[in-house]
């Protein structure tokens, strides 16, 4: 048994699942049997800020696990050499990495392409013996709601939850066939397969409307563009504004937490940064929170229009998402609201594409933050109005799109996760 787990509870226990009853055993008594481990990433000490390289080997932390898998987009990386003195931490294809503290309730699954990976400091890994249990089926299972709760309730820390290879190796986890387990594992694995699939298509419409805002306003090979003048380095009829001169920056508030009626059957989207930077695309279709009337009224938050650009402000700097209905924010936000619809999916992307510019202007010394008189002051360059009317639509049109797609990827998981205790009671067979 490895990385300090002492199995406890080796006997077998019935586990209740969703209101049923299973057989089960701890992940520490499978391991301590069969081989296998639970291991937190390397110390702060071997690994620092100073060893982050460019290139190299990606390193995983607890920012780069969404949606049960790893976002190869944010990983850092060090250099291979670095990365063989810490070969212990090694992923795996088939290890399941949980961050150690904060937002303990996801994990992801190392698929093939993962392999290699590094487990960083903020994670902690496990590794089973695959030709006994599936890792796959294990993977669904921690996902189950009362397992996450079973972690929360066992986790250590008020302030933020800290999970330790203690506390995962009492997990109880199904003592069930292994035939059995890859049954259920490949159902469940289809829906995610066509999760990814919507994901991967969301990803390449996405990339599109970019690499055109990039084409035709970055590199000026916009329609037409060979019969236009270029003047003081802008095309004939080109200008530049101030960002306040094209749209409304609106700010954003927070109800009191203290009075439940600002909350308790609320209907009205109120919208978090953390709802934006756990998206995975410019379509957001809901909020994880809601107010009432009464907490509209209470607050500085405000309505603001349909597909207006929720930019976050504070802390984490420059996220974007758009919603298709009237929806307020908290104060965390900069709302825009452009003053010609024509102008929207051009602001969009013009400030998509100067995310580092606005960051830099956001100040603070606990968390960085771009302040809407700040913001209010950025130049845009404002194109023709058939250029960015035609653009708008293209763009418009991608979104939507994604909008689709997106509503369909929830409503896959959504199916998913109503099978899986299911699957796993025995209730539905397979």
């Amino acid at each position: 048994m490895k990385s300090g787990i002492r199995g406890e509870c080796k006997h077998q226990k019935k586990f209740r699942v969703d209101g049923d009853m299973m057989q089960t055993r701890t992940l520490s008594s499978l391991i301590e049997k069969h081989g296998g481990l639970v291991q937190t990433g390397p110390f702060g000490s071997q690994l620092h800020q100073y060893d982050y390289t460019e290139e190299g080997v990606p390193v995983v932390m607890p920012k780069d696990l969404v949606g049960g898998r790893v976002d190869e987009s944010t990983v850092a990386r060090i250099p291979e050499e670095k990365a063989m003195q810490l070969s212990r931490h090694i992923l795996k294809e088939g290890d399941i990495v949980f961050p150690r503290r904060g937002e303990i309730s996801k994990c992801a699954l190392i698929d093939e392409a993962q392999d290699g990976f590094l487990c960083g400091t903020g994670c902690l890994k496990i590794e089973i013996p695959k030709d006994v249990y599936s890792s796959r089926f294990l993977y669904y299972y921690l996902g189950l709601r009362n397992v996450v709760e079973w972690f929360e309730r066992n986790a250590v820390g008020t302030t933020m939850l800290n999970l330790n290879t203690s506390i995962v190796g009492k997990v109880q986890i199904p003592d069930v066939p292994r035939d059995t387990q890859d049954r259920i594992a490949n159902v469940l694995a289809a829906y995610d397969d066509l999760i990814e699939n919507n994901r991967r298509r969301i990803q390449l419409l996405e990339q599109a409307a970019r690499l055109l805002y990039k084409e035709w306003f970055v590199h000026l090979r916009f329609p037409g563009h060979e019969h236009v003048k270029i003047k003081d380095g802008l095309p004939e009829g080109w200008g530049k504004k101030k960002i306040t001169e094209v749209c409304d920056a609106i700010g954003g508030g927070t109800p009191s937490t203290k009075n439940p009626e600002f909350w308790k059957g609320g209907d009205i989207t109120w919208v978090v940064p953390t709802d934006v930077t756990r998206n995975d695309c410019l379509a957001l279709i809901d909020s994880e929170k809601k107010i009432t009337e009464a907490g509209l009224r209470s607050s500085s938050a405000r309505l603001v229009p349909p597909d207006t650009i929720l930019m976050t402000s504070r802390a984490s700097v420059g996220f974007f998402a758009l919603m298709e209905k009237e929806v307020c924010t908290n104060q965390g936000f900069i709302n825009i609201v452009p003053h010609q619809k024509w102008l929207r999916m051009y602001i969009l992307f013009n400030l998509l594409w100067r995310v580092e510019e606005i960051r830099s202007h956001a100040g603070g010394t606990t968390y960085k933050e771009i302040s809407k008189g700040r913001f209010r002051k950025l130049k845009i360059v404002v194109p023709t109005k058939p250029v960015v009317q035609e653009f708008n639509d293209i763009t418009y049109q991608i979104l939507q799109q994604v909008r689709t797609l997106k509503k369909q990827q929830l409503a896959l998981a959504k199916a998913r996760d109503l099978l899986l205790p299911r699957l796993m009671n025995g209730e539905i067979a397979v």
